[in-house]
């Protein structure tokens, strides 16, 4: 059988977290979808197109991982598209602390929808771990130095 994984956020920008997360998860699952979301409760810096473009410039060379854009519930986009897993990123315990409600709400609906997607919970590498596209975005917006913290995608998109 196989275990086909979504990855899902605002990655607004991409950061060198997330493309972590990306590739150590489409290490273990046969195939993982990045689903880009528009969150409506955050002012976002780029478009969803644009994130998807360079999200999907930034995993290029991961055989196995897409990229998508979806509206709505999770669950209800796990359950429509087949998913197994769910993966999310911790990069410390206020992540763990908002992510383990929001696993447990996935979980009810997704069992309401006809399939539930178990998720699993990656830790950031350490040198990962203050990595924030809401930082990012404030670097961007001082016109300070945030380069060493996206991929190369992001930083030539940033600079059109």
């Amino acid at each position: 059988m196989q275990t086909k994984a979504i990855f899902t956020g605002s990655f607004d920008p991409p950061t060198l977290g997330h493309l972590d997360i990306i590739e150590r998860a489409s290490a273990l699952f046969d195939t993982l979808t990045v689903g880009v979301i528009a969150n409506p409760n955050k002012k976002s810096l780029f478009s969803v197109e644009d994130r998807v473009l360079m999200l999907k410039e930034s995993v290029k060379g991961l055989g196995n991982v897409d990229v998508c854009h979806f509206e709505g519930l999770l669950a209800g986009f796990t359950s429509e598209g087949g998913y197994d897993v769910i993966v999310r990123g911790l990069r410390n315990s206020l992540d763990f602390d908002y992510e383990a409600p929001m696993e447990r709400i996935n979980g009810l609906l997704s069992e309401k929808l006809g399939k539930r997607a178990e998720t699993v919970f990656l830790m950031s590498k350490p040198e990962h771990e203050f990595i924030s596209s809401s930082m990012v975005r404030e670097l961007m917006g001082l016109n300070a130095d945030y380069e060493a913290l996206v991929p190369d995608a992001v930083r030539k998109f940033a600079k059109k």
